[in-house]
């Protein structure tokens, strides 16, 4: 087991770089925590792939960031939480599980004219996790859902406002604000680091709801803090992993979080994850 700075860390995964947003907000709440993150960009996206392959991705991934000496694993993924969330907390009931779900509970709380719009993959919406919040919290909301294909390639490669991307976004969101949303929920992890570009395209009438900050404060309290900030002092140590290129990722580390961390590459050996 390796314990980074002689601190269990938080272990966070996602298909790519988009649960990065999720690590920035965690980074911001508890500085003084230390994270470790794996993107498994060998098999980015996850959203079109089926739900079983996801759910084995998951578990290998677990097992590697808990190698790494991680206190609690944060599945900064919508994909692998509807796939996988509730087979990890079944095999590893030791450790406690943070899982990304769509917010159309606040959404639909806060909407006043009734239309919200959800942006996820095809795997999310078509999971039973979204089904049931539907259900639960929306009832009386109109949804209006688009997958937003391409996207995570885009923001993957970096390209947070160029021709390609604005015109995936077009597409999406023109029709929604014409049927008169009010709120926009980011069910993908890599969306949020686009809300600038949604932000300008809806109008500042529309309300973007980004769940990274609600997952933060989860992560939090599951480590005793109530809430809020951790109350030892100095600076966490982030740590990074990728199954595709390090020297990519670590060159779209700073546009994407602010900050920089060692970053190493991984490759699968059938189920198992080695270091290079």
């Amino acid at each position: 087991m390796n314990i980074i700075g002689d601190v269990c860390p938080i272990g966070v995964f996602d298909s790519g770089v988009g649960g990065l947003s999720v690590l920035r907000a965690i980074h911001q709440l508890l500085p003084s925590e230390s994270l470790v993150y794996f993107a498994d960009q060998e098999h980015v996206p996850y959203g079109s792939r089926a739900m079983d392959e996801v759910r084995e991705f998951s578990v290998s991934i677990t097992r590697f960031l808990l190698e790494q000496g991680a206190k609690l694993v944060v599945v900064a993924c919508n994909t692998a939480s509807a796939a996988a969330l509730h087979s990890l907390r079944q095999l590893f009931p030791d450790i406690p599980f943070v899982g990304m779900e769509p917010a159309v509970k606040p959404a639909a709380e806060h909407t006043h004219t009734g239309v919200v719009g959800v942006l996820a993959t095809p795997a999310t919406f078509q999971g039973a996790l979204y089904a049931s919040v539907v259900e639960r919290f929306a009832a009386n909301v109109t949804l209006l859902q688009n997958t937003c294909l391409g996207l995570v390639t885009q923001i993957e490669q970096g390209a947070f406002d160029d021709k390609k991307t604005r015109a995936i976004l077009e597409t999406a969101l023109r029709p929604m604000v014409d049927q008169g949303i009010d709120t926009i929920v980011l069910g993908c992890t890599h969306y949020p680091f686009v809300i600038p570009l949604i932000q300008e395209i809806v109008g500042p009438g529309v309300r973007v709801i980004d769940p990274a900050p609600s997952v933060a404060r989860q992560v939090s309290r599951l480590l005793g803090f109530n809430g809020g900030q951790a109350v030892n002092t100095g600076k966490g140590i982030l740590s990074f992993f990728t199954s595709g290129n390090a020297r990519k990722f670590t060159t779209l580390l700073p546009g994407l979080i602010d900050e920089i961390g060692k970053v190493q590459e991984v490759f699968w050996d059938g189920n198992e994850i080695r270091i290079k």
